[in-house]
């Protein structure tokens, strides 16, 4: 029997209904993700699943006495206490006794008068009363669990321990189905990692929803996706689920085209002369009737957001140049000996962990932090653009059109004067919606409306830092699409694993100590040059970086200089992704069950031995 069953069910607060009659059932064991556009209703069925709202129609079953809990989207501003209330709280009443207890004991570590003894002995009675030692040893084992401070404020952590202890408070009724809504914002990389890891071991019933492409990817055993009020379910992976998709939307178009042509077909007939009305078929007269109908309840998806930026003059070549950079508050050191040199077209992905200094790196490569040591050029002809990911860009006062145009009907696009309510439906804002208050939108809404503002001014250089949080997954390629055609130099601060993958061609990681490094590529190449560091102190490409070293016979020039610096690393990328291939092309079990992947592997062999080929001709070109 499955753990819980939706039938029918209808939720709406005026317009069309965000769930018209949605059927759903979820199984025990299954993790499940919830996938749909902002606005769609993700939120609204997970407060269902919850028992949080009533629907205005349908039925729910639940297996008896199931226990369901929801970590949400957005950490409490409000909630205060240490580590251990806050996870008791979760336990309501008993968690309340668990409380007076836990902090009764503390107390009386240092206090040894009669009163603290009477308050414990109080508390303990109390809790006795309401068969509250089970509920403590469920407390202690999730703390011990999730690696949790018991008693540290809960004010005082940092977002990504929060994020943990709002799991914790969630897991300590031991839930049969956990509903977690975003669990992955505005955690650092690490964090992901380690939540990935934990639900990925965790053995209860999950459904979740999430931006973070790689988690969905690497967690998901089945996705549904809301769509205009109706729930689909796609057995499978992320990859899987977006090619099935697409060719459900295709085979939707082509019905909705065919419908439309005989609907057309048919208001001819009925518009024909006196002869056609007084013999015509009264059936048929009732079934266009009907197809009125049925055209005029069709929901169109959603439009897709045209994201566009805005051209200028080209920047100098040379963006930015660091050399020798220390920076430090206290006893915590941020920079140390940090050079590097962005050019023009340049996309760095900046890489660490929250606190690590990323933000401080930001503004002395902007030049709006003098460093304590070393010195920073930036070159000529630079519009900077600036993503803020705190939104201190936007007034939540104002509405979304005051905010983009100070009053203004037109704003200027590309040199061209433009409506601003026109400029807004680009970012999928209604005319309604474009005269609602800031403080009144969704996290993505306004993420996408920070997007449109950053837009409106012409830039070379992008500097975003988080832009992803909240987006939905469609939005997010779609800006992701942009930045990798962007002409001008970006610089990427994100702790979104796929998008700085698909984006950037360099990153700078923090890796403790004041120590951040340049390597070429995103994230999975990031980790695996740090992985051949590790497993290969002494290799060919070592050898060949003590060669670069050498100063060439002839000075080279600026261009072919970063160029036979970066050949090493290039080419030692190369060579592992060759032998790679090369496994994967001698077992047996690839022929037998994944024949069509022979034909690519095949061919990508063929491409990284010319790359590599090459790499070896220039290297020997420029150091000669």
């Amino acid at each position: 029997m499955a753990l819980i069953t939706l039938r029918g069910v209808v939720v709406g607060f005026g317009g069309p209904a965000l769930l018209d009659g949605v059927d759903l059932q979820i199984e025990r064991g299954e993790r499940v993700c919830l996938v749909g556009r902002n606005g769609a209703g993700k939120s609204t069925l997970m407060k269902v699943l919850a028992g949080q709202i009533v629907p205005d129609d349908g039925q729910i079953e639940r297996q008896q006495g199931l226990v369901v809990t929801r970590l949400k989207q957005e950490v409490p501003h409000d909630t205060t206490g240490s580590v251990y209330d806050v996870v008791a709280d979760g336990l309501g009443k008993q968690g309340e006794l668990l409380s007076r207890y836990h902090h009764a004991s503390l107390n009386l570590a240092t206090d040894f008068s009669d009163a603290a003894m009477a308050e414990l002995e109080r508390a303990q009675h109390a809790l006795e009363a309401n068969d509250g030692w089970d509920a403590s040893q469920r407390v202690d084992t999730v703390l011990s669990r999730l690696d949790l401070p018991a008693d540290a404020e809960f004010s005082s952590l940092s977002g990504g321990l929060k994020r943990r202890v709002l799991l914790a408070q969630a897991l300590v009724l031991d839930p049969d189905l956990l509903l977690l809504d975003e669990p992955t914002n505005h955690l650092d990389i690490d964090a992901i990692r380690w939540m990935e890891e934990f639900l990925l071991n965790y053995k209860a019933t999950l459904l979740f929803v999430t931006h973070d492409r790689m988690l969905l990817q690497h967690l998901a055993t089945r996705i549904i996706d809301l769509d205009r009020g109706r729930l689909t379910s796609w057995p499978g992976d992320y990859a899987t689920y977006l090619e099935r998709k697409e060719a459900a939307l295709e085979s939707e178009e082509t019905a909705n085209a065919l419908f439309d042509k005989r609907m057309a077909e048919e208001e001819k007939w009925i518009r024909q002369g006196i002869k056609a009305r007084r013999t015509r078929n009264e059936g048929r007269v009732r079934a266009l009737k009907a197809m009125r109908q049925e055209h005029s309840e069709r929901r169109k998806r959603m439009g897709t957001a045209n994201i566009q930026t805005q051209a200028t003059e080209l920047s100098g070549k040379i963006v930015i140049e660091v050399e020798g950079v220390n920076q430090a508050y206290g006893d915590k050191l941020i920079l140390k000996d940090f050079s590097t040199t962005i050019l023009r077209g340049d996309k760095i992905g900046i890489i660490g962990p929250n606190g690590a200094g990323k933000s401080t790196l930001l503004k002395i490569l902007l030049g709006k932090l003098e460093p304590q040591k070393g010195d920073v050029k930036l070159g000529t002809k630079l519009e900077v653009a600036y993503f803020d990911q705190h939104r201190a860009q936007l007034d939540p006062e104002k509405t979304v059109i005051d905010n983009i145009s100070d009053g203004r009907d037109e704003i200027t696009i590309n040199g061209k004067p433009r409506h601003v309510i026109s400029y807004m439906q680009d970012f999928l804002f209604s005319p309604q919606r474009a005269r609602t208050p800031v403080k009144a939108l969704s996290g993505g809404e306004r993420n996408r409306l920070l997007l449109a503002k950053l837009f409106t001014k012409p830039a070379n250089m992008l500097v975003m830092d988080e832009p992803t949080n909240d987006l939905d997954v469609e939005t997010l390629e779609l800006l992701e699409e942009l930045l990798i055609d962007y002409k001008g130099t970006l610089l990427l601060v994100s702790h979104d694993r796929a998008f700085i993958n698909n984006v950037v061609t360099d990153s700078l990681v923090f890796e403790g100590n004041g120590q951040v490094n340049n390597y070429v590529g995103g994230y999975d190449d990031w980790l695996r040059q740090r992985k051949l560091n590790e497993e290969k102190p002494v290799s060919k490409s070592k050898s060949s970086e003590k060669k670069v070293k050498q100063a060439p016979t002839k000075k080279l020039s600026y261009n072919d200089q970063r160029e036979l610096d970066a050949l090493p690393k290039k080419i030692e990328v190369l060579e592992t992704e060759l032998e790679q291939i090369q496994q994967a092309l001698s077992d047996p079990e690839l022929y037998q069950k994944q024949a069509d992947k022979v034909p690519t592997l095949n061919a990508r062999r063929e491409e990284a031995e010319a790359e590599l080929a090459h790499c070896y001709e220039r290297w020997e070109v420029l150091e000669g």
